[in-house]
């Protein structure tokens, strides 16, 4: 079994850089890369150029150096080197001619790449020689160019390894002349034993929950978690290493948004830096997002995830979600934003006041506040009933006018002599007038004349030319018209109907359309038409002016507008 103790390197004070990994065997949480580049050396296999990429301190530049110790070590086994031998000893100090580092962030002219490719045909001690450039795609164009005429026709004994986090700004000419290995984020337990074992090697003592925060802290990344340590252990607090947001968690479940700026101005008095606060911000919102979901993938412990817990459970999941996805635009809008703390104000207070998010989530949240609230529309209030107003000339006063409700539900009759007779039968109220009066035919016919036809369309005013008032019984009023084309074609001007009837008799009054050929120009005389509440004689069929034409269809209505005065020829 191949030794995964840490190698501690003397002189050296800060974890990550004292056990910084020195061997294949030592390289944790990476199984797929060792595979690949330490059957590559055994089986002398090696590419001239190779792509790393992945987070930041998962081991891209030590998976690097510990390729050149392979390659040049003097007592190497199964391909990984000893760590022992002078070449593996002066390359962990970077004192070695074998290994050229360049950070390309900072090195990142065509005429640093120049100079570096010309060296590169110059001869070595030991048996390869190895480029390694760290963040790559931050080379300029020129750069890069410069580099791709090395990396085509490379030196045999020559090898580039390219590091990067962002693969895809590497110029694609580049990728494809690379072998290209991706780095992972390293996962908890296996940081927690990495952990574990400097602990032992460093004879540090530090106990679990200490372990436990470092692991957090870390995020995958092995150089985290070790500088994490590093921290708790110097201020021997697990408090003090990150910022305290409980202030923040009552604020949102309080709705109070001056508690949230004020937890969040203390913070900042703290020298905590926006972004960061941000950051760490959406990092505690995700265990509590990951504690309601799946709690076995959340890495929270101990009491810090008996807290988590208890605030997912106060703020629920939607809202939750809520929070993590309006932090993160807040921490994309901070990157240009010239007052960063600003957008984390701003996102708090949305988050405390829906109202002022329009996203449908903030709605939702909204409503689901009003049903937990057990708050509910207020009551309707009823119209004021208008006052009776006694017609001019009646010496008896008139009943009081029906509200808009009264005139859709059912009354029940009223004796005059005493209270309501509970055996009559109900009966549906007429519509009043602005008099206060119930409405009469003679009355309503002469205003659906004067004034409701006047207020339609221009198609409904032709339409209605041919028609007739023929009676009134209760609410319904009865309209014929001469043919049944004119009949289907009052769906195209009920709409306007209503609304203008509406305007005019003050409530909903029901138009029943009837056929009545008679009143055809060809059909035979019209006969007196009766009902329940009055009859219409049959000269009193609806004419605006006396000179109308009757005609039969709609299109004859149109015609007649057109050429008035016109006669058919048959």
């Amino acid at each position: 079994m191949a030794d995964t103790t840490p190698t501690s390197i003397d002189g050296v004070t800060s974890l990550y850089r004292r056990f910084r990994p020195g061997r294949f065997a030592e390289l944790r949480g990476q199984d797929h890369v060792v595979r690949a580049l330490q059957g590559a050396v055994k089986n002398d296999r090696v590419s001239h150029a190779y792509l790393f990429s992945g987070p930041r301190g998962t081991g891209k530049t030590t998976a690097a150096r510990i390729l050149a110790k392979a390659l040049n070590c003097e007592n190497a086994v199964e391909g990984d080197a000893c760590n022992t031998c002078a070449s593996c000893v002066a390359i962990t100090k970077g004192s070695s001619l074998d290994v050229i580092e360049l950070d390309a962030a900072s090195n990142n002219g065509v005429d640093d790449i120049r100079e570096i490719t010309a060296g590169a045909w110059h001869g070595t001690p030991g048996s390869w020689k190895v480029y390694i450039f760290d963040e790559v795609h931050q080379l300029s164009k020129a750069a890069s160019a410069a580099l791709l005429k090395t990396l085509e026709e490379p030196p045999a004994h020559v090898i580039f390894v390219l590091a990067t986090t962002d693969p895809h700004k590497v110029p694609p000419t580049i990728r494809s002349r690379t072998q290209h290995l991706e780095f992972r984020l390293i996962g908890g337990e296996t940081l927690s034993s990495l952990l574990h074992d400097v602990q032992g090697a460093a004879g540090l003592t530090v106990d679990e929950a200490t372990i436990d925060a470092a692991v957090r802290l870390g995020r995958g990344s092995a150089r985290d978690a070790l500088s994490a340590l590093d921290q708790l252990i110097a201020t021997g607090s697990i408090a003090e290493a990150q910022p305290e947001f409980d202030g923040l968690f009552q604020a949102l479940v309080q709705a109070d948004a001056a508690k949230a700026l004020k937890s969040l101005a203390v913070l900042s008095r703290e020298g905590w830096d926006p972004e960061q606060l941000a950051e760490s911000f959406a990092a505690e919102v995700r265990q509590v997002f990951l504690l309601q979901v799946a709690p076995e993938v959340a890495d929270a412990v101990d009491a810090d995830r008996d807290r988590l817990v208890a605030w997912g459970s106060e703020l629920g999941l939607p809202r939750t979600v809520r929070i993590l996805e309006t932090v993160g635009r807040a921490m994309r809008e901070m990157k240009s934003a010239p007052e960063k703390i600003v957008m984390l104000e701003v996102a708090l207070v949305r988050l405390v006041r829906p109202e002022l998010d329009a996203t449908l989530e903030a709605l939702d949240e909204r409503m689901t506040r009003l049903e937990r609230d057990g708050l509910r529309s207020p009551p309707l209030v009823s119209a004021p009933t208008p006052a009776v107003l006694r017609p001019i000339g009646s010496t008896t006063s008139t009943p009081a006018p029906t509200t808009m409700k009264g005139a859709l539900e059912p009354a029940t009759e009223v004796t005059p002599d005493g209270p309501p007779d509970v055996e009559a039968r109900p009966v549906t109220p007429a519509l009043t007038t602005e008099r206060g009066a119930g409405l009469d035919f003679e009355d309503v016919r002469e205003r659906f004349v004067q004034h409701v036809v006047p207020r339609t369309s221009r198609a409904a005013q032709l339409l209605l030319k041919a028609a007739s008032v023929r009676a009134l019984d209760g609410q319904r009023l009865t309209i014929a018209l001469p043919s049944e084309e004119m009949r289907q074609n009052t769906a195209l001007i009920a709409q306007g109907l209503r609304s203008a009837m509406e305007h005019e008799f003050k409530g909903p009054l029901q138009i029943v359309w009837t056929v009545d050929l008679a009143l055809s120009s060809d059909g035979p005389a019209p006969a007196p038409a009766t009902s329940r509440r009055a009859s219409v004689p049959p000269e009193e069929t609806y004419s605006p002016d006396e000179s109308s034409i009757v005609v039969q269809s709609a299109a004859g209505h149109l015609i007649t507008e057109a050429f008035p005065g016109a006669k058919e020829i048959p």
